[in-house]
């Protein structure tokens, strides 16, 4: 097994002869049409990157293809996926033959993608469930997404719902976010259980500890949500496009320059709350991504000031914590309610503002 957590691309060569009587079009749909597996996007890739060629000459996405045209397109594809049962330790906070819901510590991923093939919470489970050897998949993820608390879809759905595979991942939460996760361990039931995702049925409740103070107690946030213009890595309010999103939120405390903040989500967006909280002016702290890693409340003021680096110091990643699931279990019939403990570094970071 490789310990490489980043796998090299292979290399997918396409060789076309354009025959006479061929109508003018954009190289870049003509390819995307005639290539099995290639979408625009991957395609202009290859064009910004010099990897198409017609007539040995690198071409530009506007370039019309003409009859006798000679096309050599490289495209890049992932290596297959490899699910590796990993002796990971975990924290259970329930489980019975059905499913399971485990406590994730932040900076640990859910499940294997591109860029992080191994050490996440599926190589872990797989290993807690028996499996030793590693089970491989020939997908093409064109994309890896942290997604927060979103229902899988296309190959990832398939592949995390198959009976060759358990868990069932029917949710994610980000990275550096640390919470609850609920995970299927059975065929039948991940279908069930992604469908009361789907239906907005999961009770979820998020602590965070973020910059500044509200002007109320509590509100409701909603908005559409999509990638961001400015940094495509990022998501943001969109007053065009994007996917609806709701979000409720409580001020349970206030201190000087930050607050402690309940969110409960009424949908799954990539990011959701970490983009709400950061529309509203209040970016959770040590969230870089979103402008958390900045004293933006109390920095003109010295002991307060000296209070926010201490912050700082500690919180190396965004102070956002899933701490309550309730659903519906599938067999046993009767509604299900997990809540977990603040993590290490929420509590250190907590002390101070309340010192």
């Amino acid at each position: 097994m490789s310990t490489e957590n980043h796998s090299e691309y292979i290399e997918q060569v396409f060789e076309y002869y354009i025959p006479k009587g061929q109508r003018p079009e954009r190289i870049d749909s003509y390819l995307a049409r005639m290539t099995q597996n290639a979408t625009r996007t991957k395609v202009q890739k290859a064009i910004d990157a010099g990897r198409v060629l017609v007539n040995g000459v690198p071409a530009k996405a506007s370039r019309k293809v003409k009859p006798e045209d000679k096309i050599y397109c490289t495209l890049l594809k992932p290596p297959p996926m490899e699910l590796v049962p990993q002796d990971i330790p975990l924290d259970i906070v329930y489980e019975d033959e059905y499913l399971m819901v485990i406590n994730k510590p932040s900076g640990m991923v859910v499940h294997p993608g591109f860029g992080n093939r191994y050490g996440t919470v599926v190589n872990a489970v797989l290993y807690h469930l028996g499996k030793r050897e590693a089970i491989k998949f020939d997908i093409d993820d064109e994309e890896d997404e942290d997604d927060e608390n979103s229902e899988l879809s296309g190959d990832e759905g398939k592949i995390y719902a198959s009976d060759d595979v358990r868990p069932g991942i029917v949710h994610r939460i980000d990275k550096d976010t640390s919470g609850l996760l609920l995970l299927a361990k059975d065929a039948e039931v991940h279908p069930k259980l992604a469908i009361q995702f789907s239906n907005h049925t999961i009770k979820r409740e998020y602590w965070a500890l973020v910059w500044g103070k509200f002007p109320e107690n509590n509100g409701t946030i909603e908005s559409n949500i999509g990638r961001s213009m400015q940094n495509r890595k990022t998501f943001a309010v969109l007053k065009r496009g994007g996917k609806y999103a709701r979000t409720d939120y409580f001020v349970m405390k206030e201190f000087g320059f930050a607050s402690l903040v309940k969110y409960k989500l009424h949908t799954g967006r990539t990011h959701q709350i970490r983009v709400h909280s950061t529309h509203l002016h209040h970016p959770i702290i040590g969230d870089e991504q979103y402008g958390g890693t900045k004293i933006l409340y109390g920095g003109e003021i010295p002991r307060m000031k000296i209070k926010a680096n201490q912050c700082l110091k500690i919180a190396n990643r965004q102070l956002l914590h899933a701490k309550t699931i309730g659903f519906f279990h599938p067999v046993l019939k009767e509604e299900m309610f997990f809540e977990t403990e603040l993590p290490e570094d929420f509590r250190q970071v907590l002390s101070i503002l309340e010192a």
